[in-house]
């Protein structure tokens, strides 16, 4: 069965991470379907059955994206808003369409692992604060499994550290 990756960046043709995790991602065409939000959406007016739809089809879905002010892309927000309804994803007996999917985060922080830590300049763990996606998909009845990220992509993302992360990446979805 392949893995959904749905892949959340404003601007790719200036992404270095994210470009070579898709890069890597197109050479499996028969293990990952990438669906990319900003290029079906640029004016951000989703087609919320089509989402649905699509979600409908994949027991195991990544959710890759840049992190940056300590959140994801707007748009990420904007599709869990209209896509995640009542009565599709939860609140009825004909909801939880989402219910045992395995859902997990693919992030390119710009920021060093060591500052994202209780001792660090930001105080809190990445894990802790992506909390609320855990929560949320926790609450539409997903099987969220633990994140996936590289760190440092503003000032540490040197080739040798990028090929590493893609190939750890590759595991990561591998034993997802």
């Amino acid at each position: 069965m392949k893995t959904l990756i749905v892949v959340i960046h404003p601007d790719l043709s200036q992404s270095v991470i994210n470009k070579r995790w898709l890069e890597a991602l197109r050479q499996h065409p028969d293990k990952f379907h990438i669906h990319d939000l900003h290029q079906l959406y640029p004016d951000e007016k989703i087609d919320v059955r089509k989402e649905q739809q699509l979600l409908e089809q994949f027991d195991k879905i990544v959710f890759q994206f840049p992190y940056y002010w300590f959140s994801s892309p707007p748009l990420f927000k904007k599709w869990q808003d209209e896509v995640l309804t009542y009565g599709w994803a939860y609140g009825s007996k004909s909801g939880y369409k989402m219910k045992d999917k395995k859902i997990a985060l693919a992030i390119a922080a710009g920021i060093d692992e060591k500052e994202y830590a209780p001792e660090g300049k930001y105080k809190y763990t990445l894990q802790q604060l992506t909390a609320p996606f855990e929560i949320t998909f926790q609450y539409v009845r997903a099987n969220y499994q633990p994140l996936f990220a590289f760190y440092g992509a503003e000032h540490h993302a040197r080739p040798e550290r990028i090929e590493a992360s893609t190939k750890d990446y590759m595991a990561f979805l591998e034993a997802f």
